[in-house]
């Protein structure tokens, strides 16, 4: 049996891929919900732009924290929780953005802005701990399969939580699109507790130790370790200039006019080419990671960005976030396989915990630079510039460190 089919017959495997993937849908329809009522209660893209931060403030503070923890208590147990949390937080946004409970306006921007920010804590504790368990479901020889069929879940959300919410949204409003992640989070937290005893039980770190001497030895490990460093660079750097998605809401609105439904196709719009890329991927894994063809997956990325910024068709707009899609799909797979291969079991939570803080940094940090670019340089302008600093960071990588653009790491070894 081939290692990219062999990886699905795992039972535990199945329930994270489902559980994440479902969790990313609520997640994925949240944003679109959050970014269209933002929009049409303040029409002002830097407040859009103030959502990815203030996401991002709870999120960075707590990761090595968050790290530390994990290491340190049984993965499933942090995911589990995180997941009931998340599920709280959305059905208190159904009650209060969702028009359940009668409120004014500014009541409900607040109420929008504390929910994205306990939705950042929650997303700091359970990337770690998602990171740490799948090592322990799949084989060496597997990861890079398996992270392909994870990014496959991610687009399949993606694709799905936009343009579902989206759709709900223009045809029922607030009240019925909020129900969707409602829904999909109890799914995801209800089908997780079905994980097998093994997983549930998994501490590796049995002895605790001070939570600044825990973290600093996260640190140390990322520093003595050039390439992982790299890679997290480069990804920080190029999606926060090259990230547009945010401005999507704007984009539908004011550039190509096509309404809440629009702005549903749009946002789903890169995962219809990532999608491809990554089922190919997991059917096809890598047998060596090569950081060249890392490169020219960002650089990729960067062109898309750019086309989009500068199209004002509706489907060609459409293509061009496809194509990022693609090239991001490439870069999804290959980094996450990078970091699970060249980190040990002892520090996964706290690498996994740097490491998200380098990608909340590029998304959400992404999303306020986006913001502060479109109030200052104008919105088509703010989208064509972070395309081409996502091709400067490239360069920059490519040409400062030698030693990372010849890495190349064979995942085939069991």
């Amino acid at each position: 049996m081939s290692v990219s089919i062999a990886v699905l017959k795992l039972p535990d495997f199945r329930r994270l891929w489902l559980s994440r993937s479902l969790g990313l849908m609520a997640l994925m329809a949240q944003a679109v919900v959050i970014g269209w009522q933002v929009y049409a209660i303040t029409g002002d893209p830097l407040m859009l732009g103030l959502v990815g931060l203030v996401e991002a403030v709870p999120a960075i503070g707590c990761a090595l924290f968050a790290g530390h923890i994990v290491d340190h208590s049984r993965p499933y147990r942090v995911y589990h929780i995180c997941l009931g949390i998340l599920c709280l937080n959305t059905l208190g946004l159904w009650l209060f953005a969702g028009g359940v409970i009668a409120m004014p306006e500014s009541t409900i921007l607040v109420a929008l802005y504390v929910g994205v920010f306990i939705s950042g804590i929650a997303r700091s504790f359970i990337m770690p701990a998602s990171f740490t368990l799948l090592p322990q479901i799949v084989a060496r020889n597997q990861l890079s399969s398996a992270a392909g069929w994870l990014s496959s879940g991610f687009e399949i959300a993606t694709i799905g939580g936009p343009a579902i919410a989206g759709l709900l949204f223009g045809f029922g409003g607030p009240h019925i699109a909020w129900l969707m992640p409602v829904i999909l989070f109890l799914i995801a937290t209800g089908n997780f507790f079905f994980i097998s005893p093994k997983t549930k039980q998994y501490k590796l770190n049995r002895e605790r130790e001070p939570a600044w001497k825990s973290i600093k030895g996260g640190w140390r490990y990322i520093l003595d370790h050039p390439v992982l460093l790299s890679v997290m660079v480069l990804d920080m750097f190029a999606v926060l200039f090259g990230g547009a998605i945010a401005m999507l809401p704007a984009y539908a609105n004011e550039v190509l006019q096509v309404g809440p439904e629009g702005l549903g196709f749009l946002r789903a719009a890169p995962a219809i080419g990532a999608i491809t890329m990554a089922i190919f991927l997991a059917l096809h894994p890598f047998r060596v990671i090569r950081a060249r063809t890392l490169l020219l997956a960002v650089a990729g990325f960067g062109l898309a960005i750019i086309g989009f910024g500068l199209s004002k068709i509706f489907w060609l707009s459409i293509v061009f976030l496809a194509l990022s899609g693609v090239c991001d799909a490439v870069s999804v797979v290959m980094r996450s396989t990078l970091v699970q291969l060249l980190t040990t079991d002892a520090v996964r939570g706290r690498v996994s915990s740097v490491n998200s803080m380098f990608i909340v940094s590029s998304n959400e940090i992404g999303a306020f630079e986006s913001g502060v670019a479109a109030r200052f340089l104008g919105l088509v302008p703010s989208v064509v510039f972070g395309g081409a600093m996502c091709l400067v960071v490239v360069a920059a990588t490519a040409g400062l460190s030698k030693k990372f653009r010849r890495t190349e790491i064979e995942t085939t070894i069991p």
